[in-house]
């Protein structure tokens, strides 16, 4: 995050993800169907899902670290938005893959190497031919986006968004947006 103007300001600036500093039903009000705040706001009603979902981080000692870490998952969400993967197991472990690349994170990998023995055989075949070639190259060939301030997009058309940051969709979910 040090690595780019707009992740040292996340860093100095600390914004927190929740319903505390976030009012998700103005949000969808203000926010014009298309968006990236409408989407988010409608990805996590019809998951059933909110940002205050999110365990606290334990055992880092280092405050910066723990921040990150802290952001990284407020922004998982942002994630499944943009790449319009749901929260099925399978695609849970597509976005695993995906979030492995951006970060470099060992539990990214350790989900992405483990988490395929919890689906089926046909799941696996999907996950293998379809979803991880497209985690390894988005996610290689896309914006880091740890270093995205989304609360600054919410009003951005969501496909100019994942254009502007490199975001192609996986082909499952192609037919879905």
């Amino acid at each position: 995050m040090l690595q780019s103007d707009e992740g040292r300001r996340i860093l100095r600036e600390r914004p927190v993800i929740n319903t505390k500093t976030i009012n998700f039903d103005k949000l969808k009000e203000e926010c014009a169907p298309g968006t990236f705040g409408h989407a988010y706001v409608s990805w996590l009603e019809g998951e059933g899902v909110t940002p205050d979902t999110r365990c606290e981080v334990q055992f880092v000692d280092d405050e910066e670290l723990a921040y990150v870490m802290s952001r990284y998952r407020q922004i998982h969400d942002f994630f499944h938005t943009l790449t319009g993967l749901g929260v099925t197991v399978e695609e849970e472990i597509a976005l695993k893959w995906f979030e492995w690349v951006q970060t470099g994170l060992p539990m990214t990998m350790l989900a992405s190497l483990f988490g395929p023995l919890r689906l089926t055989w046909p799941e696996r075949i999907r996950l293998y031919r379809d979803y991880v070639p497209w985690a390894l190259q988005c996610g290689a060939s896309c914006t880091p986006l740890m270093n995205v301030y989304y609360e600054h997009n919410f009003h951005m058309p969501l496909d100019e968004l994942r254009k502007q940051l490199g975001i192609i969709l996986p082909l499952s979910t192609t037919s879905l947006q």
